[in-house]
């Protein structure tokens, strides 16, 4: 894979992550990225860019908290992909196993508290592939693209940009199109109410190794607690006129 195709797939995996001091100080090195990256005509590039200046002026308590609204209340944004496929079945827990499988032969290692199935995590792996591998991947998950992107759009959030970009990569995005139109009808999943029924109806597990598979496998908590902690850790560090700086890395 050209050097400057798997750097480009790296700076849009880090557009999809959290985003803590690192990842913003890391924007003008994924913005240069995101200009050399081999993209089609359609894809959005511009759109991406303007989006880093905005990202790089925004306080990084703002950002974080729209991170969380956006991701971490409702699982029809989800950025673990096999959500949209399984949910909270067992089936999902297979096709982690088979995922984390593709990730070993491949020699890619993940951290032990890292869940195979985040887009992010994928882009990361996608950018140690040969370029038709790439295309092989995303052609596989495609209509989940097409889905998150078509639901962030609807809620006219930056981050549908890179599932938009993934999809033109391939020449798939006319498939957003598709799904617009029953995107949006869908009643809202990151309401408080729609939120408190999705608690209610989860089934209470006590012994210490369901708690670990829960931790595990209900990821929306897992991170919203993780990150309500970093948040916080923040606003114990930073004064409320702290800017992030923009100095880093994506190698």
């Amino acid at each position: 894979m050209a050097e400057s195709f798997a750097r480009g797939m790296r700076a849009l995996a880090r557009m999809l992550d959290y985003p803590d001091r690192e990842m913003v100080e890391s924007l003008p090195d994924i913005a240069v990225a995101l200009r050399a990256m081999q993209m089609p005509p359609s894809a959005p590039r511009q759109a991406l860019l303007d989006w880093c200046a905005r990202l790089a002026a925004g306080s990084l308590l703002d950002l974080q908290a729209a991170y969380v609204a956006q991701f971490d209340r409702g699982r029809a944004t989800s950025l673990l992909l096999f959500e949209h496929v399984h949910g909270e079945s067992r089936d999902r827990g297979q096709a982690m196993v088979d995922l984390l499988a593709e990730y070993e032969s491949a020699g890619f290692a993940i951290g032990q508290r890292e869940l195979p199935d985040h887009l992010p995590l994928l882009l990361e792996f996608l950018s140690t592939r040969p370029e038709q591998d790439v295309a092989n991947w995303l052609g596989e998950i495609r209509h989940i693209l097409a889905l998150l992107a078509a639901r962030l759009e609807e809620r006219e959030c930056d981050y549908a940009l890179v599932p938009r970009t993934l999809l033109c990569l391939i020449g798939a995005e006319t498939d957003i199109d598709t799904l617009s139109e029953d995107v949006s009808q869908e009643p809202a999943d990151n309401t408080p109410a729609a939120i408190d029924a999705v608690w209610e109806e989860e089934a209470v597990r006590f012994s210490a190794k369901s708690d670990q598979d829960c931790a595990l496998q209900s990821a929306e908590g897992r991170r919203l607690a993780e990150r309500r902690q970093q948040v916080q850790a923040e606003t114990v560090r930073l004064p409320e006129s702290s800017q992030p700086s923009s100095t880093g890395g994506l190698s």
